[in-house]
């Protein structure tokens, strides 16, 4: 998100809620269709890098959370305090909800498991960096599956960015396991 402030805008049959401090540096939002939007509950902007809402979907509360991960060459510190935050609003999400966390995590989870079986499905992209590792354990730390690495892809499919230097996959999707379980079995 370029846009700063805490705000939301309807914008060509969606709407949209954003959270950004600065323009043209950082920034969360998360878009939702019409149909869906007055079934939102509760919209929280923990930083300009974290939001999350909570929407009522028949009988039951998804939670939907944007995060954009602090990029190499920040900080130590300005990592710690982004999932230390992320933690919090991940905690105070109840365990009979549903929950999808996305966005740029700025870690590179590696081609394969390696260690991580239980939240890696094996068809990542590339070698897995300290950010990377970071990723894995958060999913580790709340039963997560990174669910983009479930399945195979093609490298097209899987690398989310691109430079005239390097391809990386840096975006994932996290969710519950119970979630997973049912992706996997729909295979």
């Amino acid at each position: 998100m370029k846009w700063v402030g805490a705000k939301v805008r309807e914008i060509d049959g969606y709407k949209l809620w954003y959270s950004g401090s600065t323009k043209a540096k950082n920034g969360a939002g998360i878009l939702v269709v019409k149909d869906l939007a007055d079934q939102v509950v509760e919209v929280r902007r923990k930083t300009d890098r974290i939001m999350a809402i909570k929407v009522l979907v028949g009988s039951v509360f998804v939670n939907v959370v944007s995060v954009y991960a602090p990029q190499v060459g920040l900080p130590e510190e300005t990592k710690k305090l982004f999932w230390e935050d992320l933690d919090e609003v991940i905690q105070e999400v109840h365990r009979n909800e549903k929950l999808f966390i996305g966005g740029d995590f700025n870690g590179h989870i590696g081609a394969e498991a390696a260690g991580y079986d239980g939240v890696h499905g094996g068809f990542g992209f590339g070698e897995r960096n300290p950010g990377g590792v970071s990723v894995l354990d958060f999913a580790v730390a709340f039963d997560l599956l990174v669910a983009n690495s479930l399945f195979m892809k093609k490298e097209d499919h899987l690398v989310t960015f691109r430079s005239s230097s390097c391809k990386t996959q840096i975006d994932y999707f996290l969710t519950r396991k119970e979630i997973g379980a049912c992706a996997r079995t729909a295979k």
